[in-house]
């Protein structure tokens, strides 16, 4: 049986909105025969909230907006040094459920972190990867209409002081930390390799390198305007 295409798009450091527009455009937009796609990159410093998210576990955000957003999960922080991907996926087409998508976007993380020999383990009841307890890896995600948006944030090499403003996916004194202070590399651009090639591994896709388009074309015509 041949891979399905996964087309992965690199855009290096984006604001946070603009992306998360085109996500939800994308997604409201895609029709069946739509290629499921990854979209990597950095954002500018921002944090998230969750759709169920609360406002207190935001402590003191200074000069770092906070945007609230329709993912699972509480508060979280994205900025340059990070890794963000966002699985543009049809869950439907895959054959797979909430629950399995979650485990499978932890075991990639959890064998990348492997590739340089650096242990890291789930924590039951809180989505994520973490290393000697430790949160290295959150997910947030939404799933619409079998599609999913949204994903995952992955400490490679960042400024992990604004983590102390917030508690961290809503558990206080969480700790945090990223590949480099845990004996991997500094270098975005090896870490995601070896992210996309552990990903395509996890759901059986051949991925395909495309243009860094924010507003990438769909099949089904027209971009349909997603409500916010």
């Amino acid at each position: 049986m041949t891979a399905r295409p996964l087309k992965v798009r690199r855009f290096g450091r984006m604001p946070y909105l603009p992306v998360l527009e085109a996500m939800r455009r994308f997604t409201d937009a895609r029709g069946e025969d739509t290629p499921d796609e990854l979209w990597l990159l950095e954002h500018d410093p921002v944090f998230t909230l969750g759709q169920a998210g609360r406002d207190e576990h935001v402590l003191a955000p200074g000069d770092i907006p906070v945007v609230r957003v329709e993912r699972g999960g509480q508060v979280t922080y994205h900025g340059p040094g990070q890794i963000v991907g966002y699985p543009l996926i049809d869950l439907r087409r895959l054959g797979i459920g909430v629950r399995d998508l979650v485990c499978r976007l932890e075991q990639a993380l959890i064998d990348t972190l492997g590739h340089w020999n650096i242990e890291a383990a789930r924590r039951p009841g809180a989505p994520g990867v973490y290393v000697a307890g430790a949160k290295v890896a959150a997910l947030g995600l939404r799933v619409r209409r079998g599609c999913t948006f949204h994903g995952l944030a992955f400490n490679v090499d960042m400024d992990l002081e604004p983590f102390r403003r917030i508690n961290p996916c809503g558990y206080q004194g969480l700790a945090v930390t990223q590949m480099l202070d845990l004996g991997g590399p500094g270098s975005l651009a090896a870490v995601e390799d070896v992210l996309v090639a552990e990903l395509a591994g996890q759901f059986g896709f051949a991925p395909v390198e495309a243009a860094a388009e924010l507003f990438p074309p769909v099949d089904n015509g027209a971009s349909v305007a997603a409500s916010a």
